[in-house]
């Protein structure tokens, strides 16, 4: 498994909070499962925050679930992702899952807002979405640093094929 270390260029010299979560790589028939704010138009791997005594495999179900009300099993952890912005540091654990069920969604109240909505895409359409992380910078850095996070990990999921 690959250790990826990204610093924004808003990021303080030390940090004094981490945050940390999961995302789970659905590939299916060469689609991508992906969570789709429809307000903003963003685009980001489905996952989310560790809850206390949470396992990073656990949280990756309970998110995917809880965002796209697809049920997953975790195959394999592929990547860990520390990202530094202002004061925190971010640690994002990626696994690539598999698709064996469906349920209930439960979004957050930011999440509705948001317009979160699941949505299967090609994968490459994915990659290409991603790749143009740098294009945000002068008009969101974190925008430009999800989507870089997004990319950098497709990036190490077609690597390792």
């Amino acid at each position: 498994m690959k250790e990826i270390e990204i610093l924004g260029a808003n990021r303080f010299s030390t940090f004094t909070k981490t945050r940390e979560g999961s995302r789970a790589v659905i590939v299916r028939d060469g689609m991508i499962l992906l969570s789709h704010e429809t307000i903003s138009g963003w685009y980001l791997v489905p996952g989310g925050g560790l809850e206390a005594g949470e396992t990073p495999a656990d949280c990756c179900v309970r998110e995917v679930k809880e965002e796209t009300g697809v049920i997953v099993r975790p195959l394999h952890q592929f990547l860990t992702l520390y990202e530094y912005y202002e004061e925190y540091r971010y640690i994002s654990y990626y696994f690539v899952c598999e698709d064996i069920g469906h349920g209930q969604m439960h979004l957050t109240e930011a999440e509705a807002r948001r317009g979160l909505e699941p949505q299967w895409i090609p994968l490459q359409e994915a990659v290409d979405i991603f790749s143009r992380h740098q294009s945000y910078a002068t008009e969101s850095e974190e925008k430009r640093g999800s989507y870089l996070r997004e990319y950098t990990a497709l990036q190490e999921y077609l690597r390792i094929g």
